[in-house]
């Protein structure tokens, strides 16, 4: 499936753009008390240009799943290492069944902000060895990768400013059975840095502006009874508008954060019930 994106914007205004949002991101450690305070009475709607889903996206479970979760994230972001675990929880409930399929884009959080700091230095390379782990491997191996990567790879925070040591890089391809050599010289070429920055872009162009975020790409417009979760959502998890909201076809449910699985799973359950 491919459309034309409307209006795309350069790599260069990306990087501006990325620049003043850098520091953008949102975690939830747990799911707030529900409250009894009114909802806002509608859910908000807005045009989503997300790049379509194609045989190039790594993708795990099934490509024609009725719900599709098409992730942009950054191995070096601390929130990103909360919402892994949270989407492997929600692949082994929902991905057998090839109910939900999870795809993986690249956001490097790596473009210096307005006074030349850069958020996480190692974004890019380490989401270029994605790429080359699965240039090597095939799509197992980059899941296999992939987990491993998140697993190991401590928060850029104060406490570890470095994050990883990217030595450790053909480490993890070895222990998930990926020719070292091959990743190795793979990863020294550069050969998919133009991958990971078009990939960016496109991120940028679907209204990312922070990491983890996600798009719940459905297979038909989501019922009332969707709009109507996603309102209520604004309440019970204490979220605003912005980090939770629906396109205007209603076949795109975009979420900014690393969010609760209960709000996932609740969304996906009202998805399947489609009334």
């Amino acid at each position: 499936m491919e459309t034309k994106q409307t209006s795309p914007l350069s790599l260069s205004a990306a990087i501006v753009i990325a620049g003043a949002i850098i520091a953008v991101a949102i975690i939830w450690n747990k799911s707030p008390a529900p409250t009894t305070a009114a909802a806002p009475t509608n859910t908000q709607t807005i045009k989503i240009n997300l790049s379509p889903i194609t045989a190039a996206d790594h993708i795990l479970g099934n490509p024609n799943a009725q719900i599709r979760v098409v992730e942009y994230s950054d191995s070096s972001c601390p929130y990103c290492k909360t919402f892994n675990p949270t989407m492997e929880e929600i692949m082994s409930q929902y991905g057998a069944s090839g109910d939900v399929a999870w795809i993986y884009r690249h956001y490097p959080l790596d473009k210096p902000d307005q006074n030349g700091n850069i958020l996480h230095k190692n974004a890019n390379n380490e989401a270029q060895s994605l790429e080359c782990a699965a240039d090597v491997g095939g799509n197992d191996k980059f899941w296999a990768f992939e987990k491993m990567l998140y697993e190991k790879t401590p928060s850029v925070t104060g406490a570890t400013p470095e994050g990883l040591d990217q030595k450790q890089l053909p480490v993890i391809a070895k222990a998930v059975g990926i020719d070292t050599t091959k990743f190795n010289a793979c990863l020294s070429s550069g050969k998919f840095k133009d991958t990971v920055e078009k990939e960016f872009l496109s991120g940028v162009n679907a209204g990312v502006s922070g990491t983890p975020s996600s798009f719940f790409v459905l297979s038909k417009p989501a019922s009332k009874s969707v709009t109507d979760f996603i309102t209520n959502a604004y309440v019970t998890y204490r979220i605003s508008q912005d980090l939770l909201y629906i396109a205007d076809d209603k076949k795109i449910i975009s979420m900014s954060g690393a969010m609760p699985k209960e709000l996932i799973t609740g969304l996906i359950t009202t998805i399947q019930g489609g009334k």
